[in-house]
């Protein structure tokens, strides 16, 4: 499954403060230090000068995922027309038939965080929750059967 372009405003901002700390503080710092490694000498035994030609590698490579990246992401804001349903970056409160609630935020692929209960928009339950209100019924398949939930509450907050 392709992986959606959206995001929150907040989530953008994160990955472009990201983008700009590598760009602009950290490669430099990294090719300097690799610069006098190697002014040092030997280059094949200079920890130093390998480990800092690693780093550079995986900065670069960071920098052009995160350019490329931020180039096709989409910044999804919260319009006064989602009240009432479950759309991009809403809250939401579920119950299951055993009266457990859970909370959940959906959010894009590119910031989902399990620890903050924010969900891929990809995920099979975000997609269930999708233009739901409150008391609907949603069903996801899971790999131990089928789960059902209610939705008690929905609500947009910023970040």
């Amino acid at each position: 499954m392709a992986k959606s372009n959206y995001i929150t405003r907040n989530g953008w901002n994160v990955l472009d403060q990201e983008l700009k700390f590598l760009w602009r503080e950290e490669r430099p710092k990294v090719t300097q230090a690799v610069s006098e490694a190697a002014a040092l000498g030997d280059r094949s035994e200079n920890a130093e000068y390998i480990y800092g030609k690693r780093r550079l590698r995986e900065i670069d490579r960071r920098v052009r995922f995160l350019s490329k990246r931020l180039d096709v992401l989409q910044i999804v804001d919260y319009h006064p027309k989602q009240e009432g349903k479950v759309f991009f970056g809403a809250w939401v409160e579920l119950e299951d038939v055993d009266g457990d609630n859970k909370h959940y935020r959906i959010v894009g692929c590119d910031e989902f965080d399990p620890h903050k209960n924010w969900i891929s928009i990809d995920s099979p339950v975000a997609r269930a929750l999708i233009g739901k209100a409150v008391d609907d019924e949603i069903k996801v398949n899971t790999p131990s059967g089928e789960v059902v939930w209610y939705i008690n509450k929905i609500w947009y907050q910023a970040d």
